[in-house]
């Protein structure tokens, strides 16, 4: 699912499903003004369309393809001056036979669920995240601090970008949430967790409307997956 939500006038979000010999799910949410956001996302997504999916998920390869979309995006700022300061976050999942393999930028965000336990994957690169894995500031807190939306990590921001790489074993019965901040700015862990639990689409859609019915301040993208038992 993906909606611009209530208040943007476009969707700045782009996403990415693949599914050949091997599965490619991504995330990215782009900043940078109306133009800057849509371009840089969608180069980041496209970036990804390189990877080779008839080879199991590979480490090396899916971090030179978050550091070649981060290389285009910086080197197309520099040549246009109209889409100066863009930049995306990039969750993405490369799903093999028996291996998941994680890319992350920013602070989209990769949810595991399974036994009705719900647990954030990834790590949230963003001041507020910095600040909540100090112990400054309480979850309550984060979720309404003023400079929530400030990311730490963003890829075409700079010249160079740190990727965070993380592998798991593919475990049956486990359903994965991938999605913007546009959804999480709404829906704390707990009602994630409770949408999970239900079938596929029905909990795509309520995620969708708890986010638009919050005051979908934002765009919302989210992508469910389940691995079957």
């Amino acid at each position: 699912k993906t909606h611009p939500g209530k208040v943007r006038l476009s969707n700045q979000d782009s996403y990415l499903v693949r599914e050949e010999a091997t599965c490619l799910y991504a995330v990215a949410d782009g900043m940078g003004g109306h133009r800057g956001g849509n371009v840089a996302s969608a180069m980041a997504v496209e970036a990804l369309q390189q990877v080779d999916l008839s080879e199991q998920p590979n480490p090396a390869r899916l971090r030179e393809a978050v550091e070649a979309a981060n290389a285009a995006i910086w080197e197309r700022q520099l040549a246009d001056l109209s889409l100066s300061g863009m930049g995306t976050t990039l969750t993405a999942l490369w799903a093999g036979k028996d291996s998941l393999l994680i890319a992350h930028v920013g602070d989209s965000r990769l949810y595991s669920y399974a036994g009705g336990i719900i647990h954030q994957v990834t790590t949230d690169h963003s001041l507020v995240g910095e600040l909540l894995r100090s112990g400054a500031i309480t979850p309550e807190k984060a979720r309404k601090h003023p400079y929530r939306n400030i990311v730490t990590r963003a890829v075409g921001t700079d010249a160079t970008v740190m990727v965070e790489i993380l592998e798991m074993d593919k475990k049956p019965d486990t359903r994965f949430l991938l999605c913007s901040d546009g959804l999480t700015e709404y829906a704390p862990p707990q009602v994630l967790r409770d949408s999970l639990a239900k079938d596929l689409d029905t909990a795509a859609q309520e995620l969708l409307d708890i986010a638009l019915s919050g005051g979908g301040r934002d765009n919302i993208t989210l992508i469910i997956l389940e691995v079957s038992a």
